[in-house]
């Protein structure tokens, strides 16, 4: 009707009770549950890839050092052969073993070796190398190497160094030597002295003295001289 005010109504809607509070700590885990395991994973596997050992890397030989790695004072070593026989005897004041080279060295060398056949053979000089197995000799300073000729006469080689291969019985020198052999005397610039063949090959400039049957020694001769001839 005119003039009628109209009325219109609405249904509220009812309020909803509240959940207990353990219902509404299962739904948040129900609902947070999943990414917190998902933390724990996470978290954990990052552990273990910090404290897994890792494998070393693999380490090369270690380089050889030029410093000695042994030494010895006052010494003697004696080496023998698998019968027991002595071959060598070494002394000296100090050893020195370099493991970059297998060298040894020793100051004050005193060197007695001893050939298949029983002949002795005695070195000596201020300073000594020689190779890890002894095969090889060399003689610094005032060196000097007693010994006997094919034929049992002594002989003998001095100089500042003399190189000496003990399994082939060869001595060896570049520089100026002297060289004393059943009494006679040969001075050169450098020999090379085979024991094995009975040979001596005297290098450069040279002078002898010879000892004559008589016993009587004769004057030395410049190298290349002739001998001068007598008259009739």
């Amino acid at each position: 009707m005119p003039g009628a005010t109209s009325w219109s109504t609405s249904r509220s809607q009812p309020l909803r009770a509240p959940l207990p509070w353990h219902l509404r700590v299962r739904e948040m885990l129900a609902t947070y549950l999943p990414l917190l395991l998902m933390g724990v994973l996470a978290l954990g596997t990052w552990w273990l890839v910090k404290n897994t050992p890792s494998a070393e890397p693999q380490r090369g030989a270690a380089a050889p050092r030029a410093e000695p790695d042994y030494t010895m004072q006052n010494f003697v070593v004696e080496r023998f052969d698998k019968d027991g026989r002595l071959k060598a005897r070494i002394q000296g004041e100090q050893l020195r073993h370099y493991a970059d080279t297998d060298r040894i060295e020793i100051d004050q060398a005193r060197v007695r070796a001893v050939a298949a056949d029983g002949r002795a053979t005695l070195a000596q000089a201020r300073r000594a190398i020689t190779n890890g197995d002894g095969s090889e000799l060399q003689l610094l300073g005032d060196a000097r190497i007693n010994s006997t000729g094919p034929r049992g006469e002594p002989i003998e080689f001095r100089g500042e160094f003399l190189h000496a291969f003990l399994n082939t019985e060869r001595v060896r020198s570049h520089l100026p030597v002297l060289v004393v052999r059943d009494g006679s005397e040969f001075r050169a610039t450098g020999m090379d002295y085979d024991h094995l063949a009975g040979l001596l090959q005297l290098q450069g400039q040279m002078r002898a003295l010879l000892l004559p049957s008589n016993g009587a020694a004769r004057p030395p001769a410049p190298s290349g001289a002739m001998p001068a001839k007598k008259g009739p």
